[in-house]
Protein backbone atom coordinates (compact mmCIF):
# COMPACT_ATOMS: atom_id res chain seq x y z
CA UNK A 1 0.00 0.00 0.00
CA UNK A 2 0.91 3.30 -0.70
CA UNK A 3 -0.53 4.95 2.44
CA UNK A 4 2.76 2.28 4.45
CA UNK A 5 5.02 4.91 3.76
CA UNK A 6 3.04 7.05 6.40
CA UNK A 7 1.58 4.61 8.76
CA UNK A 8 3.89 1.19 8.92
CA UNK A 9 7.34 1.16 10.98
CA UNK A 10 8.79 2.91 13.86
CA UNK A 11 10.07 5.76 10.45
CA UNK A 12 6.59 6.63 10.36
CA UNK A 13 5.85 7.27 13.84
CA UNK A 14 6.07 10.98 13.33
CA UNK A 15 3.62 10.60 10.68
CA UNK A 16 1.49 8.10 12.97
CA UNK A 17 1.38 11.33 15.30
CA UNK A 18 -0.55 13.68 13.30
CA UNK A 19 -3.07 11.19 12.51
CA UNK A 20 -3.55 10.76 15.64
CA UNK A 21 -3.95 14.35 15.99
CA UNK A 22 -6.61 13.92 13.73
CA UNK A 23 -8.44 11.70 15.67
CA UNK A 24 -7.76 8.54 13.83
CA UNK A 25 -7.20 5.30 15.50
CA UNK A 26 -4.35 2.62 15.33
CA UNK A 27 -6.97 0.37 13.77
CA UNK A 28 -7.98 3.29 10.85
CA UNK A 29 -4.56 3.32 10.17
CA UNK A 30 -3.65 -0.45 9.72
CA UNK A 31 -6.57 -0.21 6.68
CA UNK A 32 -6.03 1.91 3.20
CA UNK A 33 -6.51 5.05 3.02
CA UNK A 34 -8.99 6.54 0.99
CA UNK A 35 -8.81 10.56 -0.24
CA UNK A 36 -12.60 11.57 -0.99
CA UNK A 37 -11.74 14.76 -3.16
CA UNK A 38 -14.99 16.92 -2.35
CA UNK A 39 -15.97 19.89 -4.45
CA UNK A 40 -19.14 20.90 -1.61
CA UNK A 41 -19.06 24.26 -1.56
CA UNK A 42 -21.85 26.94 -1.01
CA UNK A 43 -21.69 29.08 -4.01
CA UNK A 44 -22.38 26.27 -7.08
CA UNK A 45 -25.77 25.06 -7.24
CA UNK A 46 -24.26 21.84 -8.32
CA UNK A 47 -22.30 22.08 -5.64
CA UNK A 48 -24.46 22.84 -2.57
CA UNK A 49 -25.27 19.30 -2.07
CA UNK A 50 -22.22 17.47 -2.23
CA UNK A 51 -21.48 17.30 1.37
CA UNK A 52 -24.89 14.90 1.42
CA UNK A 53 -22.49 13.00 -1.40
CA UNK A 54 -19.67 12.87 0.15
CA UNK A 55 -21.17 11.32 3.45
CA UNK A 56 -22.47 8.73 1.85
CA UNK A 57 -19.53 7.59 0.55
CA UNK A 58 -17.31 8.00 3.19
CA UNK A 59 -19.83 5.37 4.72
CA UNK A 60 -19.76 3.27 1.69
CA UNK A 61 -15.99 3.21 2.00
CA UNK A 62 -15.43 2.52 6.45
CA UNK A 63 -18.21 0.02 5.08
CA UNK A 64 -15.67 -2.21 2.79
CA UNK A 65 -12.93 -1.67 5.19
CA UNK A 66 -11.16 1.38 4.03
CA UNK A 67 -10.53 4.63 5.69
CA UNK A 68 -12.09 7.68 3.87
CA UNK A 69 -10.18 11.12 4.24
CA UNK A 70 -12.01 14.23 2.62
CA UNK A 71 -10.17 16.57 1.04
CA UNK A 72 -11.42 19.77 -1.44
CA UNK A 73 -11.36 21.15 -4.78
CA UNK A 74 -12.59 24.16 -6.08
CA UNK A 75 -15.18 24.92 -8.72
CA UNK A 76 -16.05 27.79 -10.31
CA UNK A 77 -20.18 28.40 -11.19
CA UNK A 78 -20.36 28.99 -15.01
CA UNK A 79 -23.59 30.88 -14.66
CA UNK A 80 -23.22 32.99 -12.21
CA UNK A 81 -19.45 33.85 -13.69
CA UNK A 82 -21.00 34.41 -17.37
CA UNK A 83 -20.73 37.99 -19.17
CA UNK A 84 -18.67 39.26 -17.08
CA UNK A 85 -14.81 38.95 -15.52
CA UNK A 86 -15.46 35.96 -13.91
CA UNK A 87 -15.71 33.96 -17.04
CA UNK A 88 -12.23 34.48 -17.36
CA UNK A 89 -11.66 31.98 -14.44
CA UNK A 90 -13.96 29.47 -15.57
CA UNK A 91 -11.65 26.82 -17.78
CA UNK A 92 -8.18 27.98 -16.32
CA UNK A 93 -10.20 26.47 -13.11
CA UNK A 94 -9.66 23.29 -14.65
CA UNK A 95 -5.87 22.86 -14.31
CA UNK A 96 -6.20 24.68 -10.73
CA UNK A 97 -8.13 21.48 -9.69
CA UNK A 98 -5.98 18.88 -11.23
CA UNK A 99 -2.68 20.55 -10.20
CA UNK A 100 -4.15 20.45 -6.35
CA UNK A 101 -5.78 17.62 -6.26
CA UNK A 102 -2.06 15.74 -7.71
CA UNK A 103 -0.38 17.63 -5.11
CA UNK A 104 -2.65 16.73 -2.15
CA UNK A 105 -2.93 13.19 -3.15
CA UNK A 106 0.82 12.51 -3.15
CA UNK A 107 1.65 14.54 -0.56
CA UNK A 108 -0.51 12.29 1.65
CA UNK A 109 0.12 8.93 0.17
CA UNK A 110 -3.38 7.86 -0.17
CA UNK A 111 -4.30 4.56 -1.51
CA UNK A 112 -7.34 5.22 -3.68
CA UNK A 113 -9.43 8.46 -4.06
CA UNK A 114 -13.36 9.07 -4.96
CA UNK A 115 -13.49 12.20 -6.76
CA UNK A 116 -17.23 13.80 -6.52
CA UNK A 117 -17.31 16.75 -8.51
CA UNK A 118 -20.68 17.90 -10.79
CA UNK A 119 -20.49 21.15 -12.65
CA UNK A 120 -18.78 21.97 -15.76
CA UNK A 121 -14.58 22.13 -15.43
CA UNK A 122 -14.72 20.10 -12.29
CA UNK A 123 -15.27 17.09 -13.86
CA UNK A 124 -13.22 17.31 -16.40
CA UNK A 125 -10.30 18.70 -13.59
CA UNK A 126 -10.90 15.81 -11.62
CA UNK A 127 -10.38 13.60 -14.41
CA UNK A 128 -6.85 15.20 -15.76
CA UNK A 129 -5.97 14.62 -12.14
CA UNK A 130 -6.94 10.34 -11.97
CA UNK A 131 -4.82 9.75 -15.05
CA UNK A 132 -2.20 11.53 -13.83
CA UNK A 133 -1.97 9.78 -10.49
CA UNK A 134 -3.04 6.63 -11.69
CA UNK A 135 -4.10 5.54 -8.46
CA UNK A 136 -7.02 3.57 -8.29
CA UNK A 137 -10.07 5.95 -8.56
CA UNK A 138 -13.55 6.51 -8.76
CA UNK A 139 -16.08 9.46 -9.74
CA UNK A 140 -19.41 9.88 -8.49
CA UNK A 141 -20.97 13.03 -9.01
CA UNK A 142 -24.13 15.48 -7.32
CA UNK A 143 -26.48 14.71 -10.25
CA UNK A 144 -28.45 17.11 -12.09
CA UNK A 145 -31.16 19.86 -11.13
CA UNK A 146 -34.57 18.84 -12.08
CA UNK A 147 -35.90 20.86 -14.96
CA UNK A 148 -38.45 24.26 -13.99
CA UNK A 149 -41.70 25.16 -15.28
CA UNK A 150 -43.15 28.25 -16.49
CA UNK A 151 -46.62 28.51 -18.47
CA UNK A 152 -46.85 24.32 -18.17
CA UNK A 153 -43.43 24.03 -20.31
CA UNK A 154 -40.31 22.50 -18.90
CA UNK A 155 -37.40 25.23 -18.24
CA UNK A 156 -33.43 25.00 -17.93
CA UNK A 157 -31.12 28.01 -17.66
CA UNK A 158 -31.18 28.17 -21.32
CA UNK A 159 -34.42 29.24 -21.06
CA UNK A 160 -33.38 31.73 -18.00
CA UNK A 161 -30.59 33.16 -20.51
CA UNK A 162 -33.16 33.36 -23.85
CA UNK A 163 -35.67 34.98 -21.61
CA UNK A 164 -33.32 37.86 -20.92
CA UNK A 165 -32.60 38.28 -24.41
CA UNK A 166 -37.10 38.41 -25.05
CA UNK A 167 -36.87 40.68 -22.41
CA UNK A 168 -34.22 43.10 -24.06
CA UNK A 169 -36.09 43.15 -27.48
CA UNK A 170 -39.40 44.42 -25.26
CA UNK A 171 -41.35 40.34 -25.96
CA UNK A 172 -41.90 39.69 -22.62
CA UNK A 173 -42.45 41.89 -19.45
CA UNK A 174 -40.62 42.72 -16.17
CA UNK A 175 -43.32 39.75 -14.35
CA UNK A 176 -42.90 37.73 -17.12
CA UNK A 177 -38.90 37.85 -16.49
CA UNK A 178 -39.46 37.29 -12.66
CA UNK A 179 -41.39 34.29 -13.21
CA UNK A 180 -38.64 32.97 -15.04
CA UNK A 181 -35.77 33.95 -12.75
CA UNK A 182 -37.88 32.31 -9.93
CA UNK A 183 -39.04 29.02 -11.57
CA UNK A 184 -36.17 28.22 -13.94
CA UNK A 185 -33.94 26.90 -11.49
CA UNK A 186 -35.61 24.74 -8.58
CA UNK A 187 -33.71 22.79 -7.18
CA UNK A 188 -29.50 22.10 -6.64
CA UNK A 189 -27.97 20.15 -8.82
CA UNK A 190 -25.69 20.49 -12.53
CA UNK A 191 -27.90 22.73 -14.46
CA UNK A 192 -31.02 20.15 -16.39
CA UNK A 193 -30.19 20.42 -20.19
CA UNK A 194 -27.25 18.65 -21.73
CA UNK A 195 -25.17 21.15 -21.10
CA UNK A 196 -20.85 20.96 -20.01
CA UNK A 197 -21.23 19.27 -16.77
CA UNK A 198 -24.26 17.12 -17.37
CA UNK A 199 -22.15 16.29 -20.67
CA UNK A 200 -18.70 15.34 -18.67
CA UNK A 201 -20.60 13.32 -15.92
CA UNK A 202 -22.39 11.36 -18.78
CA UNK A 203 -19.41 10.67 -20.69
CA UNK A 204 -17.59 10.03 -17.59
CA UNK A 205 -20.21 6.89 -17.33
CA UNK A 206 -18.84 5.99 -21.06
CA UNK A 207 -14.82 6.09 -20.37
CA UNK A 208 -15.69 3.57 -17.18
CA UNK A 209 -14.91 6.01 -14.81
CA UNK A 210 -18.57 6.26 -13.44
CA UNK A 211 -20.77 4.08 -11.76
CA UNK A 212 -24.45 3.27 -13.79
CA UNK A 213 -26.42 6.23 -13.31
CA UNK A 214 -23.50 8.60 -12.43
CA UNK A 215 -24.49 11.16 -15.21
CA UNK A 216 -28.76 11.20 -14.73
CA UNK A 217 -29.80 10.57 -11.77
CA UNK A 218 -30.95 13.92 -10.54
CA UNK A 219 -29.59 15.89 -7.54
CA UNK A 220 -32.69 15.36 -5.13
CA UNK A 221 -32.92 11.52 -5.89
CA UNK A 222 -32.31 9.37 -2.79
CA UNK A 223 -30.77 7.25 -5.53
CA UNK A 224 -27.86 9.43 -5.79
CA UNK A 225 -26.92 8.80 -2.18
CA UNK A 226 -26.84 4.93 -2.84
CA UNK A 227 -24.89 5.38 -5.98
CA UNK A 228 -22.90 7.28 -3.46
CA UNK A 229 -22.25 4.29 -1.21
CA UNK A 230 -21.88 2.13 -3.80
CA UNK A 231 -18.72 4.22 -5.05
CA UNK A 232 -17.06 4.02 -1.84
CA UNK A 233 -17.88 0.06 -1.41
CA UNK A 234 -16.36 0.06 -5.49
CA UNK A 235 -13.32 2.00 -5.02
CA UNK A 236 -12.09 -0.51 -1.97
CA UNK A 237 -12.61 -3.40 -4.80
CA UNK A 238 -9.95 -1.69 -7.48
CA UNK A 239 -7.73 -1.47 -5.14
CA UNK A 240 -8.05 -5.04 -4.36
CA UNK A 241 -7.68 -5.59 -7.92
CA UNK A 242 -5.42 -3.02 -8.87
CA UNK A 243 -7.40 -1.71 -11.75
CA UNK A 244 -6.14 2.11 -12.04
CA UNK A 245 -7.62 5.22 -14.29
CA UNK A 246 -4.95 4.50 -17.21
CA UNK A 247 -6.05 0.42 -17.12
CA UNK A 248 -9.76 1.81 -18.00
CA UNK A 249 -9.10 5.16 -20.19
CA UNK A 250 -7.47 3.72 -23.15
CA UNK A 251 -7.12 5.17 -26.50
CA UNK A 252 -10.56 2.87 -27.48
CA UNK A 253 -12.63 3.97 -24.30
CA UNK A 254 -11.61 7.71 -25.75
CA UNK A 255 -13.20 6.10 -28.99
CA UNK A 256 -15.95 5.20 -27.48
CA UNK A 257 -16.28 8.84 -25.38
CA UNK A 258 -16.41 10.70 -28.55
CA UNK A 259 -18.86 8.20 -30.29
CA UNK A 260 -21.54 8.47 -27.68
CA UNK A 261 -20.65 12.52 -27.56
CA UNK A 262 -22.29 12.73 -31.35
CA UNK A 263 -25.04 10.13 -29.99
CA UNK A 264 -26.18 12.25 -26.94
CA UNK A 265 -25.87 15.80 -28.23
CA UNK A 266 -22.91 16.91 -26.09
CA UNK A 267 -21.27 20.03 -25.43
CA UNK A 268 -18.81 21.65 -27.63
CA UNK A 269 -16.91 21.92 -24.51
CA UNK A 270 -16.11 18.14 -24.68
CA UNK A 271 -14.21 19.07 -27.70
CA UNK A 272 -11.85 20.82 -25.04
CA UNK A 273 -12.09 18.26 -22.18
CA UNK A 274 -11.66 14.95 -24.11
CA UNK A 275 -8.34 15.96 -25.51
CA UNK A 276 -7.12 17.46 -22.14
CA UNK A 277 -7.81 14.06 -20.29
CA UNK A 278 -6.30 11.72 -22.60
CA UNK A 279 -3.05 13.78 -22.57
CA UNK A 280 -2.95 13.11 -18.97
CA UNK A 281 -3.23 9.23 -20.05
CA UNK A 282 -0.21 9.72 -23.03
CA UNK A 283 -3.31 9.73 -25.31
CA UNK A 284 -3.02 12.20 -28.83
CA UNK A 285 -6.70 12.39 -29.33
CA UNK A 286 -7.03 14.66 -32.60
CA UNK A 287 -10.21 16.10 -32.55
CA UNK A 288 -10.20 15.41 -36.54
CA UNK A 289 -11.49 12.24 -35.71
CA UNK A 290 -14.57 13.39 -34.62
CA UNK A 291 -16.21 13.58 -37.90
CA UNK A 292 -15.12 10.57 -39.47
CA UNK A 293 -16.96 9.13 -36.19
CA UNK A 294 -19.98 11.33 -36.38
CA UNK A 295 -20.50 10.43 -40.07
CA UNK A 296 -20.91 7.08 -38.63
CA UNK A 297 -22.84 7.94 -35.73
CA UNK A 298 -26.96 8.56 -35.07
CA UNK A 299 -28.16 11.79 -33.02
CA UNK A 300 -30.37 9.96 -30.90
CA UNK A 301 -31.20 12.63 -27.77
CA UNK A 302 -32.10 16.36 -28.53
CA UNK A 303 -31.97 16.96 -24.79
CA UNK A 304 -32.53 21.01 -24.16
CA UNK A 305 -31.05 23.40 -25.32
CA UNK A 306 -31.22 21.10 -28.63
CA UNK A 307 -34.80 19.92 -27.83
CA UNK A 308 -37.63 19.86 -25.00
CA UNK A 309 -36.26 17.01 -23.21
CA UNK A 310 -34.16 17.06 -19.93
CA UNK A 311 -31.70 15.07 -17.76
CA UNK A 312 -34.77 13.57 -15.49
CA UNK A 313 -36.07 12.45 -18.49
CA UNK A 314 -32.75 10.90 -19.71
CA UNK A 315 -32.48 9.21 -16.33
CA UNK A 316 -36.25 7.87 -16.71
CA UNK A 317 -36.05 6.74 -20.30
CA UNK A 318 -32.66 4.66 -19.52
CA UNK A 319 -29.62 6.24 -19.13
CA UNK A 320 -26.23 6.64 -20.58
CA UNK A 321 -26.48 2.94 -20.36
CA UNK A 322 -29.84 2.46 -22.75
CA UNK A 323 -28.22 4.41 -25.11
CA UNK A 324 -24.97 3.38 -25.50
CA UNK A 325 -27.07 -0.14 -25.68
CA UNK A 326 -28.78 1.69 -29.18
CA UNK A 327 -25.52 2.79 -30.78
CA UNK A 328 -23.94 -0.61 -29.70
CA UNK A 329 -26.53 -2.30 -32.25
CA UNK A 330 -24.55 -0.69 -35.41
CA UNK A 331 -20.95 -2.33 -34.12
CA UNK A 332 -19.71 1.20 -32.94
CA UNK A 333 -18.60 0.68 -29.66
CA UNK A 334 -15.57 -1.21 -27.87
CA UNK A 335 -17.13 -3.43 -25.85
CA UNK A 336 -14.20 -5.26 -24.04
CA UNK A 337 -12.94 -2.43 -22.34
CA UNK A 338 -12.58 -2.47 -18.58
CA UNK A 339 -15.02 -0.28 -16.15
CA UNK A 340 -14.81 0.78 -12.37
CA UNK A 341 -17.22 -1.48 -12.19
CA UNK A 342 -14.76 -4.63 -12.89
CA UNK A 343 -16.70 -5.57 -15.68
CA UNK A 344 -16.90 -4.93 -19.74
CA UNK A 345 -18.55 -2.21 -20.95
CA UNK A 346 -20.73 -5.05 -22.94
CA UNK A 347 -21.49 -6.59 -19.87
CA UNK A 348 -22.48 -2.97 -17.76
CA UNK A 349 -24.79 -2.29 -20.70
CA UNK A 350 -26.18 -5.61 -21.61
CA UNK A 351 -28.91 -5.37 -19.81
CA UNK A 352 -30.10 -1.84 -20.24
CA UNK A 353 -33.35 -0.62 -21.58
CA UNK A 354 -34.49 2.17 -23.45
CA UNK A 355 -37.94 2.73 -21.89
CA UNK A 356 -38.27 5.90 -23.87
CA UNK A 357 -38.04 6.18 -27.95
CA UNK A 358 -39.24 9.57 -27.43
CA UNK A 359 -36.29 10.54 -25.47
CA UNK A 360 -34.11 8.22 -26.83
CA UNK A 361 -34.60 7.17 -30.27
CA UNK A 362 -33.85 4.21 -31.62
CA UNK A 363 -31.04 4.31 -34.07
CA UNK A 364 -33.49 3.27 -37.06
CA UNK A 365 -35.29 6.87 -36.33
CA UNK A 366 -32.64 8.93 -35.22
CA UNK A 367 -32.91 12.96 -35.08
CA UNK A 368 -30.07 12.91 -37.63
CA UNK A 369 -27.70 9.94 -39.33
CA UNK A 370 -25.01 11.98 -38.59
CA UNK A 371 -23.49 13.00 -34.78
CA UNK A 372 -24.06 16.21 -32.39
CA UNK A 373 -20.65 17.27 -33.19
CA UNK A 374 -18.68 18.81 -36.49
CA UNK A 375 -15.28 19.84 -36.56
CA UNK A 376 -15.18 22.44 -39.43
CA UNK A 377 -12.30 23.78 -41.49
CA UNK A 378 -11.17 26.82 -44.07
CA UNK A 379 -9.15 29.54 -44.45
CA UNK A 380 -10.42 31.71 -41.68
CA UNK A 381 -9.83 28.51 -38.88
CA UNK A 382 -6.80 26.27 -41.11
CA UNK A 383 -6.28 24.52 -37.77
CA UNK A 384 -10.13 23.49 -36.57
CA UNK A 385 -13.54 25.04 -35.24
CA UNK A 386 -16.00 23.42 -33.60
CA UNK A 387 -20.12 23.73 -34.05
CA UNK A 388 -23.23 21.34 -31.73
CA UNK A 389 -24.33 20.84 -35.41
CA UNK A 390 -27.78 19.12 -33.05
CA UNK A 391 -29.25 22.45 -31.86
CA UNK A 392 -28.39 24.18 -35.47
CA UNK A 393 -31.86 25.09 -37.29
CA UNK A 394 -31.81 23.38 -40.31
CA UNK A 395 -32.15 26.49 -42.33
CA UNK A 396 -28.46 27.57 -40.74
CA UNK A 397 -26.36 24.88 -41.54
CA UNK A 398 -25.34 26.32 -44.85
CA UNK A 399 -25.70 30.64 -44.76
CA UNK A 400 -23.50 33.57 -45.78
CA UNK A 401 -23.43 36.63 -44.52
CA UNK A 402 -21.60 39.92 -43.98
CA UNK A 403 -19.35 39.92 -40.93
CA UNK A 404 -19.94 42.17 -37.99
CA UNK A 405 -16.88 41.92 -35.90
CA UNK A 406 -16.06 42.51 -32.08
CA UNK A 407 -12.75 43.04 -30.32
CA UNK A 408 -14.56 41.58 -27.02
CA UNK A 409 -17.83 40.22 -25.87
CA UNK A 410 -19.15 42.95 -24.32
CA UNK A 411 -19.07 45.05 -27.64
CA UNK A 412 -21.19 42.16 -29.55
CA UNK A 413 -23.54 42.51 -26.78
CA UNK A 414 -24.06 45.84 -26.67
CA UNK A 415 -24.84 45.48 -30.65
CA UNK A 416 -27.16 42.82 -30.24
CA UNK A 417 -29.12 44.26 -27.42
CA UNK A 418 -29.02 47.68 -29.07
CA UNK A 419 -30.67 46.44 -32.51
CA UNK A 420 -27.87 46.87 -34.45
CA UNK A 421 -27.91 43.71 -35.54
CA UNK A 422 -29.11 42.34 -38.86
CA UNK A 423 -31.16 38.93 -39.97
CA UNK A 424 -28.27 37.26 -42.57
CA UNK A 425 -25.32 38.64 -40.18
CA UNK A 426 -21.98 36.71 -38.65
CA UNK A 427 -21.34 38.30 -35.47
CA UNK A 428 -17.45 37.37 -35.37
CA UNK A 429 -15.69 37.87 -31.40
CA UNK A 430 -12.26 37.71 -31.74
CA UNK A 431 -9.25 38.12 -28.81
CA UNK A 432 -10.88 35.74 -26.54
CA UNK A 433 -8.93 32.52 -26.96
CA UNK A 434 -7.33 30.79 -24.34
CA UNK A 435 -4.39 33.28 -24.90
CA UNK A 436 -6.50 36.23 -25.81
CA UNK A 437 -9.35 36.46 -23.49
CA UNK A 438 -7.52 34.85 -21.43
CA UNK A 439 -9.16 32.28 -20.57
CA UNK A 440 -11.31 31.40 -23.54
CA UNK A 441 -15.02 32.76 -22.54
CA UNK A 442 -18.13 30.70 -22.82
CA UNK A 443 -20.61 33.01 -24.98
CA UNK A 444 -23.86 32.21 -23.35
CA UNK A 445 -24.95 35.83 -22.99
CA UNK A 446 -24.60 36.96 -26.86
CA UNK A 447 -25.72 33.46 -28.03
CA UNK A 448 -28.89 34.12 -25.61
CA UNK A 449 -29.24 37.75 -26.54
CA UNK A 450 -29.81 36.46 -30.08
CA UNK A 451 -32.27 33.31 -29.73
CA UNK A 452 -34.17 35.81 -27.35
CA UNK A 453 -34.27 38.54 -29.95
CA UNK A 454 -35.73 35.91 -32.47
CA UNK A 455 -32.75 35.94 -34.91
CA UNK A 456 -31.58 32.36 -34.07
CA UNK A 457 -32.50 31.13 -37.45
CA UNK A 458 -30.92 34.12 -39.23
CA UNK A 459 -27.51 35.48 -37.61
CA UNK A 460 -24.35 33.41 -37.01
CA UNK A 461 -21.85 34.23 -34.19
CA UNK A 462 -18.05 32.80 -34.62
CA UNK A 463 -15.54 33.15 -32.32
CA UNK A 464 -11.91 31.99 -31.20
CA UNK A 465 -14.00 31.75 -27.53
CA UNK A 466 -16.44 29.21 -26.80
CA UNK A 467 -19.47 28.70 -25.80
CA UNK A 468 -21.96 27.24 -23.15
CA UNK A 469 -23.63 24.02 -23.51
CA UNK A 470 -26.19 26.07 -22.67
CA UNK A 471 -25.92 27.56 -26.41
CA UNK A 472 -27.92 26.50 -29.30
CA UNK A 473 -28.06 28.14 -32.81
CA UNK A 474 -25.23 28.70 -35.75
CA UNK A 475 -22.32 29.22 -33.10
CA UNK A 476 -19.28 28.22 -33.99
CA UNK A 477 -16.58 28.19 -31.27
CA UNK A 478 -12.85 27.04 -30.95
CA UNK A 479 -11.60 29.07 -33.65
CA UNK A 480 -7.69 27.91 -34.45
CA UNK A 481 -5.48 29.59 -34.40
CA UNK A 482 -6.81 32.46 -32.20
CA UNK A 483 -6.51 36.45 -32.86
CA UNK A 484 -3.93 36.34 -30.27
CA UNK A 485 -1.42 34.86 -32.20
CA UNK A 486 -2.35 36.09 -35.84
CA UNK A 487 -4.77 33.78 -36.58
CA UNK A 488 -7.31 34.29 -39.52
CA UNK A 489 -9.91 35.59 -37.97
CA UNK A 490 -7.72 38.39 -36.49
CA UNK A 491 -7.75 39.63 -40.29
CA UNK A 492 -11.50 40.09 -40.91
CA UNK A 493 -12.92 43.38 -41.53
CA UNK A 494 -16.82 44.48 -41.30
CA UNK A 495 -18.31 43.38 -44.17
CA UNK A 496 -16.36 40.49 -45.30
CA UNK A 497 -18.45 37.51 -46.54
CA UNK A 498 -18.39 34.54 -43.85
CA UNK A 499 -19.62 31.06 -45.54
CA UNK A 500 -20.47 28.48 -43.44
CA UNK A 501 -21.13 24.91 -44.05
CA UNK A 502 -21.72 22.66 -41.88
CA UNK A 503 -23.00 19.62 -43.57
CA UNK A 504 -19.31 20.04 -45.48
CA UNK A 505 -17.57 20.70 -42.80
CA UNK A 506 -16.55 24.61 -44.08
CA UNK A 507 -16.15 27.42 -42.82
CA UNK A 508 -14.27 30.48 -44.52
CA UNK A 509 -13.83 33.97 -45.43
CA UNK A 510 -14.24 35.15 -48.96
CA UNK A 511 -11.50 37.53 -49.37
CA UNK A 512 -8.77 36.33 -51.13
CA UNK A 513 -4.86 34.77 -50.32
CA UNK A 514 -3.32 37.75 -51.47
CA UNK A 515 -5.19 39.92 -49.37
CA UNK A 516 -5.18 38.07 -46.43
CA UNK A 517 -1.10 38.19 -46.70
CA UNK A 518 -1.40 41.89 -46.94
CA UNK A 519 -3.26 42.31 -43.68
CA UNK A 520 -1.17 39.84 -42.18
CA UNK A 521 1.65 41.62 -42.64
CA UNK A 522 0.38 44.40 -41.48
CA UNK A 523 -1.28 43.00 -37.90
CA UNK A 524 0.51 43.59 -34.85
CA UNK A 525 0.08 41.52 -31.78
CA UNK A 526 -2.61 43.35 -29.26
CA UNK A 527 -0.96 43.91 -25.17
CA UNK A 528 -2.07 41.02 -22.99
CA UNK A 529 -5.46 42.22 -21.57
CA UNK A 530 -3.76 41.08 -18.10
CA UNK A 531 -0.18 41.49 -17.39
CA UNK A 532 -0.50 39.80 -13.66
CA UNK A 533 -1.38 36.92 -11.68
CA UNK A 534 -2.85 33.28 -12.43
CA UNK A 535 -4.60 34.75 -15.64
CA UNK A 536 -1.12 35.81 -17.18
CA UNK A 537 0.57 32.69 -16.27
CA UNK A 538 -2.18 30.81 -17.88
CA UNK A 539 -1.85 32.61 -21.29
CA UNK A 540 1.96 32.20 -21.27
CA UNK A 541 1.71 28.46 -20.76
CA UNK A 542 -1.51 27.30 -22.69
CA UNK A 543 -1.70 25.57 -26.06
CA UNK A 544 -4.59 26.18 -28.19
CA UNK A 545 -8.15 25.12 -27.52
CA UNK A 546 -7.92 22.29 -30.95
CA UNK A 547 -5.01 20.98 -28.28
CA UNK A 548 -7.33 20.96 -25.66
CA UNK A 549 -6.43 24.14 -24.25
CA UNK A 550 -3.50 21.85 -21.80
CA UNK A 551 -0.95 23.86 -20.22
CA UNK A 552 2.61 23.29 -21.63
CA UNK A 553 5.69 22.75 -19.74
CA UNK A 554 7.35 25.38 -20.92
CA UNK A 555 6.03 29.16 -22.82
Amino acid sequence: MRSDAVTKGAKSAAHRSLFHALGLTNEEMGRPLIGIVSSHNEIVPGHMNLDKIVEAVKMGVAMAGGTPIVFPAIAVCDGIAMGHVGMKYSLVTRDLIADSTEAMALAHAFDALVMVPNCDKNVPGLLMAAARLNIPTVFVSGGPMMAGRVDGHKTSLSSMFEAMGAYGAGKIDDEKLLEFEEKTCPTCGSCSGMYTANSMNCLTEVLGMGLPGNGTIPAVYSARIMLAKHAGMQVMELLKKNIRPRDIMIKEAFENALTMDMALGCSTNSMLHLPAIAHECGIDLNVDIANSISEKTPNLCHLAPAGPTYMEDLNEAGGVYAVMNEVSKLGLLHLDLITCTGKTMGENIKNAVNRDPSVIRTVDNPYSKTGGIAVLRGNLAPDSCVVKRSAVAPEMLCHEGPARVFDCEEDAMAAITGGEINDGDVIVIRYEGPKGGPGMREMLNPTSAIAGRGQGGTVALITDGRFSGATRGASIGHICPEAAVGGPIALVEEGDIIAIDIPNHSISVKVSDEEMARRKAAWTPREPKIKDGYLARYASLVSASCKGATLQVKP
